[in-house]
């Protein structure tokens, strides 16, 4: 089989069957910027509403270049990997100063921004600006190698070099764009992991290797990933009236520069919580447990107990480095990152 002959049935079944997306109806080169960065890690349900609100507060890139730092955040708040809109606005910035404000049509000057690879700077080339270069992404690594039956590990950059060099040389000149998008719509809605692959419904399974052999279960090959380190956690809800504390973690690392529940290494008893306060110089009144919750990073789990702790009232918003805030500040001001999600309730509700 040749690459070469996907082409045709991808592009006529992508036209029929392909998703009504919001990013789809305009794909100006910031559009498909955005959107391309959401997307990572994210499903394309929970990125739809996102994406709206984000281009309502931030229309265009000199908007997200001037964005106050916690409000990026906030509007971020939910998505995760945080590093992902730090690095939107430092390319923003710098296609501010260097390009007037516009993303340039040149795929290698795309390429060289912040925060961007070879799969954004292809999806943006070829979509916004019709340039053909390839956008391979672990959707499209699935499908080229269930459609070749290559047993190389797809999370090798080698292989995905290789596999961007042999879709370039068969993608249509007039219509890039369409070719990545079907292919990354193949593999998200079709050719997709885990056993559920909807071979019967395929416009390319005529030409399927894996298909053919019976084998599409086999394929990608990926080479085993570590174990994630687990960490345990001790979160405390210090309610201070109707505002709880919270506090800002280093600028560097982790969830850099977000704010989070005060929290200690370990799961610690009620009485070792209740010493912990008062060593922040707080008076508790009350403890109860806020329950058990898990948040999953790509290489450490974080395994979680909560307890609210009254403490008695103090008109200060600051008590060394906890900061007190309302329910509506926590909505609009201060971004708690989602690994908090089963804790943020306290915080938000009436």
């Amino acid at each position: 089989m040749k690459l070469e002959q996907i082409t045709e049935p991808l592009l006529s079944w992508y036209e029929k069957n392909k998703r009504d997306l919001p990013w789809r109806r305009e794909p100006t080169p910031y559009h498909v910027w955005v959107s391309e960065i959401m997307l990572q890690q994210t499903r394309v349900e929970a990125v739809k509403d996102y994406y709206r609100r984000f281009l309502a507060e931030l229309p265009g890139t000199r908007d997200l270049a001037a964005c106050p730092e916690n409000k990026l955040l906030k509007l971020w708040e939910g998505l995760g990997y945080y590093n992902r809109v730090k690095n939107m606005q430092k390319a923003a910035k710098e296609i501010v100063e260097e390009y007037g404000g516009n993303i340039p049509p040149d795929y290698e000057k795309i390429l060289a921004l912040p925060g961007i690879g070879s799969y954004t700077a292809g999806a943006v080339s070829s979509i916004a600006f019709g340039l053909k270069k390839p956008a391979v992404d672990g959707n499209v690594l699935r499908v080229i190698s269930r459609i070749t039956e290559n047993g190389e590990d797809i999370l090798k950059q080698s292989v995905k070099r290789r596999v961007e060099q042999e879709l370039e040389a068969v993608m249509p000149e007039d219509r890039p764009g369409a070719f990545n998008q079907s292919l990354m719509e193949l593999g998200a809605t079709v050719c997709i992991p885990n056993g559920m692959a909807k071979c019967d419904v395929c416009p390319v399974r005529h030409l399927c290797s894996a298909r053919a052999h019976g084998t599409v279960l086999d394929y990608p090959k990926k080479a085993a990933k570590k174990q994630r380190r687990i960490e345990e956690k001790t979160v405390l809800l210090i309610q201070n009236g109707q505002e709880y504390a919270i506090c800002k973690r280093p600028d560097k690392g982790l969830l850099a520069g977000l704010y989070e529940f005060p929290n200690m290494e370990g799961w610690l008893t009620q009485e070792e919580v209740l010493k912990a306060v008062e060593e922040l110089k707080l008076m508790p009144l009350h403890i109860r447990a806020a329950g058990e919750a898990k948040h999953i990073f790509s290489h450490v789990e974080w395994h979680m107990k909560g307890y609210v702790v009254k403490v008695a009232s103090t008109e200060e918003k600051k008590a060394g480095s906890l900061l007190f805030i309302n329910k509506k500040e926590s909505k609009g001001k201060y971004p708690i990152p989602s690994a908090f999600s089963a804790y943020r309730k306290y915080i938000e509700e009436d």
